[in-house]
This record gives structure tokens, C-alpha cells and sequence, in this order.
């Protein structure tokens, strides 16, 4: 297997499990998604299926835009993170719905919210789109 098609298929899976992990959240253990909540996840679904055609195709062509969705996703879950754990920012998380999005779900270690694991999933694919296109440039300078 290819370094490509290895970094194609760990992006995927990284996608895979932060969108089973939303599910768990939500289907599982109940947690009601905030309005920031469901953009993260409109962000981070179609990563699944981006990742997924491109690692079966093997052919990154099909991922650049899971590139640009991947950063807009992450600006998200930093301005998310910072309604929960920031006081200026948390009357703009109050504002969000039904659902405030300054609440805290989970709290593990005093740090780790949703909205934190969601950005470092973002965080994961970005660097491991960079790292392919970083290869995909190496590989066409070693054609030539």
C-alpha cells in the first residue's frame, strides 16, 4: 500500500469516527445538538464520503474540497470552544437556540468538550491532507 492511499485511508478513518462519535452523542447517550453543534457535523459528514471515494478510488483528486470543508469545520469548533470556556464569548453561545451553545456536555479532564474533539479531528484531517499533498507534489517532481 501506498504512503498516499495509507494517509487517504487514517483521514477517513478519523472522519469515520468523529461523525460515529456525534452519533453516539446524540443517538446514544442523548445529548441534544446545539446550532454550532450541527454545523460541525455538516462540516464533518460529507469528510466520510469525500475520504471514502478517494481512498477507494486512490485518487486524491476527489479531496480538496474535504480540504476546505476540514478548515471552516475547525474555525467552527474553535469559535464553539471558546462560547464554552471563554466568558466574553459565552453570551454569543447563549444566543445560539433552544440548545445553548456555551453548555457543557462533557468536561473530561476540565478541557476536553465536544466541540475540542471535534476541532482536533479537523486538526488530524488537515494535516493529513497537507502531508498528501506534500506527497502528491513529491511524487510528480520524481516523474519529471
Amino acid at each position: 500500500m501506498a504512503k498516499q492511499d495509507t494517509i487517504l485511508l487514517a483521514i477517513w478513518v478519523q472522519a469515520l469516527i468523529a461523525s460515529a462519535g456525534s452519533l453516539f452523542y446524540s443517538e446514544a447517550v442523548g445529548f441534544v445538538p446545539c446550532e454550532l453543534c450541527w454545523v460541525q457535523r455538516i462540516f464533518m459528514y460529507p469528510l466520510v464520503v469525500i475520504y471514502g471515494v478517494s481512498a477507494w478510488k486512490k485518487d486524491i483528486r476527489f479531496a480538496p474540497s474535504g480540504l476546505i470543508l476540514s478548515v471552516l469545520g475547525l474555525m467552527v469548533s474553535v469559535f464553539h470552544y471558546l462560547t464554552q470556556k471563554i466568558p466574553f464569548f459565552q453570551a454569543a453561545g447563549d444566543a445560539c437556540g433552544t440548545v445553548s451553545c456555551s453548555g457543557t456536555y462533557v468536561n473530561y479532564l476540565g478541557f476536553i468538550t465536544i466541540p475540542f474533539m471535534a476541532g482536533i479531528a479537523f486538526i488530524v484531517i488537515i494535516i493529513g491532507h497537507i502531508l498528501l499533498i506534500r506527497g502528491f507534489k513529491e511524487d510528480i517532481s520524481y516523474e519529471k
